[in-house]
């Protein structure tokens, strides 16, 4: 619970392992008093931005529960760590004593979010909105606390809206106000489409602040034009601005792009503990502290203390198994986590490969088959890009040897077994 005590934050409960907050501790029999300060340090450790901090030292000193608004659009049937760097966040706050407003958009789904798209998303029906919010509902648990979080549907409001109010909604910006968003503007410029209807949807994601009378909403910063759109238009209905926190996006297994499931870099928050084991095992050193960063519930000292013993000398693999098994416990449990390891350590560390490695044959072009194409047609890579990017990390093994040469060419009837990373392997027959 929270309480304000002299301009000071007051916390009780036990030392929270799920806010990730910071080295605050929260005794089991005490009050421990925080400053506004140290409880903006808190909220703002990890986010990319937060507008506006005066605005939320005011709406801190209220000395009422905040409403915390984040808004997931169903469009995939499961969550990723990347959606639990902003789950993560609303539970902090929650543990804050904040009250969480978890926005299922199954409206805005059926619209599809164009950011960060050059071309216009195709909408999903509403029966796979709906299959997709009730896997969400089943999933976000997993992160927030289900007796203090209150699931919205964003057709609640939007489907009593006639034409009417939709058209004084739209009149509430010009088409040059909308094409100051990047990926409209580019779009744009590139003689791309835009569907009108494209245009709507930051403005309902915008009046879904103002149905829930949001004081601050959490998206990642590819969000922060529609995050402000809420600002504005609670500004033009009366309502006090919301203030904006945006979360840093986080990177996929190949260390360049977003998570996604698209892309297949992604860790599902319902994959098997040794998947997500594997997983995270597999992500460079360098990536491995943007993990910490983002999903980490450890102290800032403790992480910088890892970080420094790596530096002088520490096998960096030490702390990535603190890492995984840290990810796997929260998802799963300590015990599956500690399994996960054994089994890591059994199959991968000495060697051991995995009984059920599939068998695949490859199609040669004249009798040979270059290393990269074969990758792609084994379906261990997904592209023959991604291939190369492999080879120069030092990824790839022909019978566990680490192959560098990315023109390697292999002839027709050879059998060997190809691996890409610590989990990808298959018995290859070239054809």
């Amino acid at each position: 619970m929270l309480r304000m005590n002299g301009g000071k934050m007051a916390m009780s409960g036990r030392k929270s392992r799920t806010s990730g907050a910071s080295d605050v501790l929260i005794e089991s029999e005490n009050i421990y008093f925080m400053t506004q300060q140290e409880t903006l340090d808190i909220i703002k450790r990890g986010t990319d931005e937060l507008l506006l901090e005066h605005e939320l030292k005011q709406k801190l000193a209220l000395n009422r529960p905040l409403r915390i608004k984040a808004g997931f659009d169903p469009t995939a049937p499961d969550l990723h760590l990347g959606h639990t760097v902003l789950l993560n966040k609303m539970r902090q706050l929650q543990d804050m004593g904040h009250h969480a407003l978890f926005l299922i958009g199954d409206f805005t789904g059926m619209i599809g979010d164009p950011t960060g798209k050059n071309a216009t998303r195709p909408p999903l029906t509403r029966e796979q909105v709906l299959a997709n919010a009730q896997s969400y509902r089943e999933q976000v648990f997993k992160v927030l606390d289900p007796a203090k979080t209150e699931v919205v549907f964003n057709s609640t409001w939007m489907d009593k809206f006639s034409a009417v109010d939709l058209i004084r909604l739209a009149a509430t910006h010009t088409v040059a106000q909308m094409l100051e968003r990047d990926d409209f503007s580019k779009r744009y410029k590139g003689n791309q489409p835009i569907a009108i209807h494209e245009f709507i949807y930051p403005l309902v994601q915008g009046y879904d602040s103002v149905a829930l009378k949001a004081d601050i909403e959490l998206g990642g910063t590819d969000q922060k034009f529609n995050l402000l759109m809420g600002r504005e238009l609670q500004k033009h209905f009366g309502q006090p601005a919301q203030c904006v926190l945006t979360m840093p996006l986080l990177e996929g297994l190949d260390g360049v792009n977003k998570m996604s499931k698209s892309l297949g870099n992604y860790i599902g928050v319902t994959d098997t503990p040794q998947d997500m084991f594997g997983k995270l095992m597999s992500v460079s050193d360098e990536l491995m502290w943007r993990y910490f960063e983002l999903l980490s519930f450890e102290s800032l000292r403790t992480i910088e203390q890892w970080h420094e013993e790596v530096d002088a000398g520490r096998n960096p693999r030490d702390v990535k198994v603190l890492l995984a098994q840290e990810i796997v416990a929260r998802f799963h449990s300590k015990q599956a986590a500690v399994d996960a390891l054994a089994e890591f350590e059994a199959r991968f560390q000495k060697g051991v490969l995995p009984e059920d490695m599939p068998e695949i044959a490859v199609t040669s072009i004249n009798g040979s088959i270059g290393i990269a194409q074969l990758l792609k047609q084994a379906n261990l890579v997904s592209s023959s890009s991604e291939a190369l990017r492999m080879i120069d990390a030092g990824a790839v093994k022909l019978d566990g040897e680490k192959i560098s040469d990315k023109a390697l060419q292999l002839k027709a009837g050879v059998v060997l077994v190809a691996q890409v990373g610590k989990r990808k392997f298959g018995r290859v027959t070239i054809g």
